[in-house]
Order: structure tokens, then sequence, then C-alpha cells
């Protein structure tokens, strides 16, 4: 995860989770109470696959689209969820599946 002030600076650079062998669950209260804790105005999601191949999933998309109805009521913008894999890195905001 990217976090970002109002100019969209970087303030931190972290994991915020992992995942398991059969997902990586985003609790929307978790994932608002860290962006709160570092005042951040905006957020730029990022995951790999160990796949190889950067095709958004479509938990991928599910998410992209929970997570920012949450950070939305803080005033926590979301400016983009990149898909990585090995040399692919796939835009969700670029590709229009932030809506």
């Amino acid at each position: 995860m990217r976090l970002s002030e109002n100019k969209h600076h970087v303030v931190n650079i972290e994991v915020l989770l992992r995942s398991t062998i059969d997902g990586a669950p985003a609790y929307p209260r978790e994932v608002v109470k860290r962006y709160l804790y570092f005042n951040a105005a905006a957020v730029i999601f990022a995951h790999s696959l160990p796949s190889g191949v950067a095709e958004p999933r479509e938990a991928d998309i599910t998410v992209t689209r929970r997570l920012p109805a949450a950070l939305n009521t803080a005033d926590i913008r979301v400016l983009d969820h990149l898909v990585l894999a090995e040399q692919d890195v796939v835009s969700l905001a670029e590709c229009r599946l932030m809506v």
C-alpha cells in the first residue's frame, strides 16, 4: 500500500495484509484505521499474483470497489489498484475497473 497526503507525496509504503492459500481478506475497518493513523488523503493499492499473469481477477475488482466506499467516509481517495506479476503491471484505474 502507498499512502500520500493532499499533494500525493508518499508518506508510507507497507504491507497491509498477506494472502493465504485461498485469498487475502481485506477488512475495510482495518484498512481505514491504518490510513487514518498516517493521516493519508489518498492511497494506491497494489498486490502481486503468483500466477505470473497480471490479469485482474473478479475478487480484485470486488475489493477495489468495496474499499473506496469505506475510505470515502474518512475522505480518503483511492487513486488506483495495481496488479503486479513478473514484468507486468495492470492499473485498474486505466482499465476503468475502479467504478
